[in-house]
């Protein structure tokens, strides 16, 4: 006979005490108000402090890139505002910058400077945004209302230029959209005159704040070394001790005849980053002046029929204008082979635009090297090891647009 087998007895192993601590991650964005854009961050922490950081992009993908080859030269200026939409016109710069080497096409002194001079309003725009955007991430709620005061003043003198406030694609190849209009310069006159104590306000309620200053100094530092590594340029890396600026080193659209001076401090922490892009708006409301009551007279764009729009005027009476400016509209023109490599310091750093061109009306390549997707990839190396509280501070000073980082 085979045995019968005995009831079934469950074990229950005695519960171990937990060796170690346990780590929590936590996912910050994508749709997070001060990550400024659609980042994720995965965050590892240890209690308060962060053990491991990944950033994560890739969820504001627009294919600017690649949609420039399916542009003509001039179409595909309105696609360069996009990509950071905070500093569209520095985008326009080096665009244009890069073509015009291609074509080999000499640019009059007022269109220079004029350009010089609205660049620099777009590094006001870009800085303002950014210390109201900072300062309401960490509290300070006053400085938000007053930086969009003067915001706004910039964006009624890109109205007033191009009639448009924010992508005013005014910058084109060989020269600008539109002849600058009458009053400009009282307009710009009655800002620049008031705006240098606008700074002193926002410097009065930040600057020896005590609780912006625990907030912010010894906080989000990263070594010198590790930024060149990285690819960090810009304010980032002159707030660390190196004079690094484009408008310096490279000088182009007549930079080199304006008298300024390039911002550095030593601390390279949060703190060292607002009070250099505080500084940065001094110096941009220098070059501003300079630039306004400098400006040489003469034509605001090229004379190269083949490329530039000729006049309204024109049009209306010579049939050879009418013709170009139809060809010009319907099929672009055409730019001879080879490939240029063009950078400018934009608000948030180098800024290099490389495009190829094989002899077509419609650019083969355009890649744009964006100082934002660079600077973030400093992102672990900055808030590894500090609390989570300091994360907003940290990827703040950085100053990254999202639609700079992906594209």
């Amino acid at each position: 006979m085979s045995e019968v087998p005995g009831p079934l007895v469950a074990t229950v192993e005695e519960p171990q005490p937990e060796t170690g601590f346990r780590r929590m991650v936590l996912n910050m964005g994508p749709q997070h108000p001060s990550t400024h854009g659609v980042l994720r961050l995965k965050i590892e922490l240890d209690g308060e402090v962060i053990m491991r950081c990944d950033p994560d992009i890739g969820y504001l993908h627009t294919g600017i890139e690649k949609e420039c080859e399916a542009k003509t030269y001039q179409q595909a200026v309105t696609l360069t505002d996009r990509v950071d939409y905070l500093a569209p016109l520095s985008n326009n710069l080096c665009y244009c910058l890069a073509v015009e080497k291609l074509l080999g096409l000499e640019i009059p002194p007022q269109a220079q400077w004029m350009r010089v001079m609205l660049t620099e309003f777009t590094r006001l725009n870009s800085h303002l945004v950014w210390l109201a955007t900072h300062a309401i991430d960490i509290g300070a709620m006053s400085v938000f209302l007053y930086c969009f005061r003067e915001r706004e003043e910039i964006l009624k003198i890109f109205e007033m230029f191009s009639g448009q406030r924010m992508m005013t694609s005014y910058f084109r190849i060989g020269g600008l959209a539109l002849e600058p209009p009458r009053g400009w310069y009282q307009r710009v006159k009655k800002f620049i005159d008031v705006f240098p104590t606008r700074v002193d306000e926002y410097e009065n309620l930040l600057t020896n704040n005590p609780i912006w200053i625990g907030r912010t100094k010894g906080v989000g530092f990263i070594a010198l070394e590790d930024m060149l590594d990285l690819g960090i340029t810009g304010p980032m890396l002159r707030a660390a001790g190196l004079p690094l600026d484009a408008r310096k080193t490279q000088p182009y659209s007549s930079y080199d005849k304006f008298d300024f001076e390039v911002p550095t401090r030593t601390e390279n922490d949060v703190y060292a980053r607002y009070q250099l892009r505080v500084e940065e708006m001094r110096q941009s409301a220098r070059i501003i002046r300079q630039a306004m009551d400098g400006m040489p007279g003469g034509p605001w764009k090229a004379d190269d029929p083949h490329v530039v729009l000729p006049d309204r005027e024109k049009m209306k009476t010579q049939m050879e204008a009418l013709i170009y400016h139809f060809k010009i509209v319907t099929e672009g023109f055409r730019v001879p082979e080879g490939e240029v490599f063009q950078v400018i310091e934009s608000p948030r750093g180098e800024l290099g635009y490389y495009i190829v061109s094989d002899g077509t009306t419609h650019p083969y390549r355009v890649h744009m090297r964006t100082p934002s997707f660079g600077n973030l990839q400093a992102t672990p190396k900055l808030v590894e090891g500090s609390l989570i509280a300091d994360v907003i501070a940290s990827i703040g000073s950085m100053d990254f647009v999202l639609g700079d980082t992906d594209r």
